[in-house]
């Protein structure tokens, strides 16, 4: 069984470390290379970068800021936000990225799943998926961070994406993002069940139970979470001595 993985995800925008709440109401948390250095020294398994309004604004990755953190953080680094095309997950993972992480653009043009993975490996391919709930068991894909409703099927778009030969999938709820009510365990099931490759699970870490109960009731191998690592509510290292202490095996 693989050991679960404990994830800090810094969303960026305009060179600073922001959090909201259901993608709105935009706080500023700090600088990105500095946080990413104190999730480094905390123990975290992978850092996450996300540009959260490269896409909304047609621009490419904050190449500079990957550069930096780089050099300064010794764990898995995933990117994502504004990668368009091979030439993109090239210059980014060139950069000193280990994983990128298409979103927007993988649902616009999903043959950039396949040649990424293709050319660079399915272990450097995450595909982020934003979705929000329908209906009974339904959900929906967004793109833009959110902003835009794609009338995508969360389950099928989940399945081609496996076909499609990515690596890993970083599953955010919209629904709970940012609320500190806990993850989405109902859509979490779902889209552990419908595919075979790793799923991280985003939106709505509140208190430090929320990260045994994923791992408990779903098959989630990492859980994911921003505000709550940010405004230092809890640290990495509490949140893995609390699921050691429930038997969860994590790194």
């Amino acid at each position: 069984m693989l050991a679960k993985r404990i994830i800090p995800c810094l969303d960026v925008r305009d060179g600073k470390v922001v959090k909201g709440v259901n993608f709105e109401g935009i706080k500023e948390v700090g600088d990105p290379v500095a946080c990413a250095e104190e999730y480094n020294k905390q123990g975290a398994d992978e850092i996450v970068f996300y540009d959260i309004t490269a896409s909304y604004e047609g621009r490419g990755v904050f190449l500079d800021v990957v550069r930096e953190t780089a050099k300064k953080v010794f764990v898995p680094l995933t990117v994502g936000g504004g990668i368009k095309t091979v030439d993109d997950i090239r210059e980014t993972l060139r950069a000193g990225a280990d994983k990128v992480s298409v979103n927007s653009q993988a649902v616009k043009n999903p043959q950039l799943i396949k040649d990424g993975a293709d050319i660079f490996g399915s272990q450097c391919i995450c595909v982020g998926i934003d979705a929000k709930k329908i209906g009974d068991g339904k959900w929906t894909v967004y793109i833009n961070g959110g902003r835009v409703d794609m009338k995508l099927d969360l389950i099928e778009w989940v399945k081609k994406v496996q076909e499609l030969g990515a690596g890993e999938i970083c599953l955010n709820s919209i629904d709970a993002d940012g609320t500190k009510e806990g993850f989405d365990i109902e859509m979490l099931k779902a889209v552990c069940d419908a595919c075979t490759i790793p799923v991280i699970a985003s939106g709505g870490a509140g208190k430090i139970n929320d990260f045994y109960e994923v791992f408990e009731k779903t098959n989630a191998t990492a859980a994911l979470a921003a505000s709550l690592f940010h405004f230092k509510e809890l640290t990495v290292g509490e949140v893995k001595e609390y699921c050691k202490g429930k038997n969860v095996l994590v790194r």
